[in-house]
């Protein structure tokens, strides 16, 4: 709470006229920017891009808002939070499900991933690898950068739901991406 008056230029006792206490006020800041980024996927997801295209956007966006991150917060919110963490466990898998389901039916429906794939089963699936990739104890960021660990698993996602077609898509991005 200190680092916070100092950077913001006031009192501690201005924060608790807001925020009773830290956990409110980490509350807030946590849903505040699951609430941003949520509302900024929403807003790829409405531009109905070639669905390959729209996961790589809506990674991009979300690698942006979380760049100065210089610790896994949700490890932290995990560790000391673990109601805050419960919660927005739940939103985050209530809001990706919404979107990567619409996204495979899309995908599916242009010819771009395989119609034998479970819906629910890939959606499922994704969530979970990407809650994983964010675990400082499986991929410590010393060890993988959280850009790597996101397009690598975009990239194996991709490859086990994609036709060839939407092979041809995915390369074309990923070669797009390395020459950036």
């Amino acid at each position: 709470m200190d680092d916070i008056a100092r950077e913001m230029g006031i009192s501690k006792k201005t924060i608790y006229v807001h925020f009773p206490n830290k956990t409110k006020l980490v509350e807030a800041t946590t849903l505040h920017m699951f609430e941003t980024i949520s509302q900024g996927i929403d807003c790829i997801c409405a531009l109905k891009k070639n669905p390959i295209e729209e996961i790589f956007d809506i990674k991009e966006f979300v690698m942006d808002h979380l760049k100065n991150e210089k610790s896994s917060p949700q490890y932290q919110l995990q560790k000391y939070y673990r109601k805050i963490f419960a919660t927005l466990k739940s939103k985050q898998f209530e809001v990706m499900q919404s979107c990567v389901t619409e996204n495979l039916n899309r995908g599916l429906e242009l010819g771009l991933f395989r119609d034998n794939i479970n819906i629910e089963f890939i959606s499922k699936i994704y969530f979970s690898g990407m809650m994983v990739i964010k675990d400082r104890a499986f991929f410590p960021l010393k060890n993988f950068s959280m850009q790597t660990l996101m397009n690598n698993y975009l990239e194996y996602h991709l490859r086990g739901i994609c036709t060839p077609k939407g092979l041809e898509t995915l390369t074309g991005l990923i070669r797009t991406n390395q020459n950036q």
